[in-house]
C-alpha cells in the first residue's frame, strides 16, 4: 500500500500523519511532500511525537513534485492550501482524500497556550489516520 500525504509547507501535520500511519503499520510505504515545501522539519512536531513514542526527526521537507509520476494507493491532503493546490498526478492514484487539521504552527500566544495546540493537533491527526487506516486500509486486508 503506498500513501502520499500532502500539506503545505510539509514541516508538521503533514511530517505527523505520517508518523502514524508508519507506526500503525510497518508494511505501508507512506511518504509526505508539500506544495511549497519549507525544506525543515517544525521541531515543536517533532518534540510532540517524540512525547506519543515516534522519532519523525529523520523526515524530510520535500516538494511534491519529486512524487508525482509515481502510482499511488492513496493521496490525502492534510490541510486546505494543499487540497486546494493539489498538483495533478501524471501516475496513477487510486483514491484522493482529505483529512484537514488546523495548523499549530499558526498558533499564537503563551509557549503553554501554542504547545497546547500542537498536542492537540497531534491527537486529532492521530485519531484521523487511526480512522482512515482501519476504516480503509485494514478493511481491504
Amino acid at each position: 500500500m503506498r500513501i502520499l500525504i500532502l500539506c503545505t509547507g510539509n514541516s508538521c501535520r503533514s511530517q505527523m500523519a505520517h508518523g502514524f500511519l508508519e507506526s500503525f503499520d510497518y508494511n505501508l510505504y507512506v511518504r509526505s511532500a508539500g506544495t511549497k515545501a519549507s525544506g525543515k522539519l517544525n521541531m515543536k512536531a517533532v518534540q510532540a511525537m517524540r512525547e506519543v513514542g515516534i522519532d519523525i526527526s529523520h523526515h524530510t521537507s520535500d516538494m511534491v513534485d519529486q512524487y508525482l509520476d509515481q502510482e499511488w494507493d492513496y493521496v490525502i491532503t492534510v490541510c486546505g492550501g494543499a487540497n486546494e493546490a493539489c498538483p495533478t498526478f501524471l501516475g496513477k492514484v487510486k483514491r484522493r482524500l482529505h483529512i484537514g487539521f488546523d495548523d499549530p504552527s499558526h498558533a499564537r500566544g503563551s509557549e503553554d497556550f501554542i504547545w497546547s495546540e500542537f498536542i492537540r493537533v497531534c491527537d486529532e491527526i492521530k485519531e484521523g489516520f487511526y480512522k482512515f487506516y482501519t476504516e480503509e486500509i485494514r478493511a481491504q486486508s
